[in-house]
């Protein structure tokens, strides 16, 4: 097998470290370039001890550079930046042949007016918003899309756990999509490598505190997506909390019931059953952040309240893994036609 030569474009974070990890472990690829501008001139395995005696841990850092990632022959980049610097690299990195997955948030919407909107300045790259394919490969027909995509916008990490549980009861008409309310808790790599004290571990530690409310940036995307499977307009009320741990996040979405409550289970079921990486719990599991932590795995139970006559949807996720880096490899696999589970097997 011909190893698909990969580039990190800012790998020093959380997120780039995970990547890193799987991208090492990888059997099918072979990391060429990783950039830092802090670290430039380092070896991995001097940034990261962890991955000492790893193949590939003496690559050494240098300074993010289209040129540079290009001379090193890579084929795919992920681009592990944030939102308004990653469409500046992607620009570049496309003009040179070189496919991009990009963890940032600047290709996820399909409106550059609703980006200026949720992250307050202009779109740096419209033109590029209608090749972009939004990288959630469970939905339907997104792990085709992504097969043949030169530029793959992977999912925030509150939407994967968001709308993948909410899309199949959307499409049926199962509930009420205006009655749509939903409470994430995130843990605290959540927010990246920042000098904000609010982050801190005393500051985090013991406490548990809403955040980023009553308009939280991931917002867009995850309407963006429901509109689409609603077909129609959908708001939803979205509340963020931040716990103290160090990843996982845990969802309960809950909405009015239009359909049968027995059509839950089975619209799940018909969705995800023969997925690789969300697993149905059934109903009246709850998900638990513990059982996936470190995986791609996406977790989902539901219940139903007849005193209430809402729809619970209970999902867990890592947002270090499906959330962000796994889930980024897993549409690298599909890029490159290798299974959706390579090097991604790990419990």
């Amino acid at each position: 097998m011909k190893a698909i030569k990969t580039a990190v474009v800012g790998a020093s974070g959380y997120t780039g470290a995970e990547l890193l990890r799987l991208l090492l472990m990888h059997p099918a690829a072979e990391l060429v370039c990783v950039t830092s501008r802090q670290y430039e001139g380092e070896p991995l395995e001097k940034v990261f001890p962890r991955f000492r005696g790893v193949q590939g841990s003496q690559l050494e850092f240098t300074a993010p550079s289209a040129d540079t990632i290009a001379a090193a022959g890579a084929e795919v980049a992920f681009l592990a930046l944030p939102h308004g610097v990653a469409a500046e690299y992607a620009i570049a990195l496309l003009e040179k042949g070189i496919r991009v997955i990009d963890l940032s948030a600047d290709f996820r919407l399909n409106s550059a007016e609703v980006y200026e909107e949720f992250y307050g300045h202009p779109h740096p790259a419209p033109e590029l918003l209608d090749e972009a394919v939004y990288g959630l490969p469970e939905l339907k027909g997104r792990s085709e899309a992504i097969k043949s995509a030169k530029l793959v916008a992977s999912p925030g990490c509150y939407p994967t756990s968001i709308i993948t549980p909410l899309v199949p009861l959307l499409e049926k008409g199962l509930i009420d999509p205006a009655s749509i309310v939903t409470c994430s808790m995130s843990g605290v790599s959540g927010a990246g490598k920042t000098g904000n004290v609010l982050f801190s571990y005393c500051e985090a530690n013991e406490s548990v505190r809403a955040y980023g409310v009553p308009k939280h940036r991931h917002l867009s995307e995850i309407e963006q997506e429901l509109s689409i499977a609603a077909g129609q307009a959908v708001q939803i009320s979205f509340t963020p909390h931040l716990v103290p741990a160090h990843n996982g996040i845990c969802t309960t979405t809950s909405a009015t019931l239009t359909g049968d409550a027995d059509a839950i289970g089975a619209a799940l079921e018909e969705a995800y059953g023969g997925s690789d990486f969300v697993r149905l719990l059934g109903k009246g599991q709850p998900a638990d952040t513990k059982n996936v932590t470190r995986t791609n795995f996406l977790d989902i139970g539901w219940d139903y309240d007849p005193r209430t006559g809402r729809v619970l949807l209970l999902s867990a996720e890592d947002n270090l893994g499906k959330g962000a880096a796994s889930q980024a490899v897993q549409s690298m696999n599909l890029m490159f036609e290798l299974s959706a589970t390579e090097g991604l097997q790990n419990i």
